[in-house]
């Protein structure tokens, strides 16, 4: 495992199921936005994830004001359907009964 390129992750998307538009805002460091992130991935949803911890200037600023839209305590991990409904925390029957499952 090469963690150095794993440091650098800012984020990704994961190819699943098209379920509407998924961004997951998370900390590279939070338990709560990894298990987030594998519920999203073990669903086989189609899905962004952003770690704001990883970024810097304009992007990290630009991320975090996407945050505080839905979330104004800009807390993680944030999770927003559709830019419509943010999910904040790790609620797995919300995250599923908002996904269809």
């Amino acid at each position: 495992m090469d963690l150095f390129n794993q440091n650098k992750d800012k984020g990704n998307r994961v190819s699943g199921v098209d379920r509407g538009k998924v961004v997951m805002y998370g900390l590279s460091t939070c338990v709560w936005c990894k298990k987030t992130k594998k519920l999203l991935t073990d669903l086989g949803v189609d899905f962004e994830y952003i770690y704001v911890d990883r970024l810097e200037g304009d992007e990290e600023d630009n991320a975090v004001e996407e945050v505080r839209r839905f979330n104004p305590s800009v807390s993680f991990p944030t999770t927003v359907i559709n830019d419509e409904k943010a999910i904040v925390g790790f609620k797995e029957k919300e995250i599923r009964e908002s996904l269809g499952f």
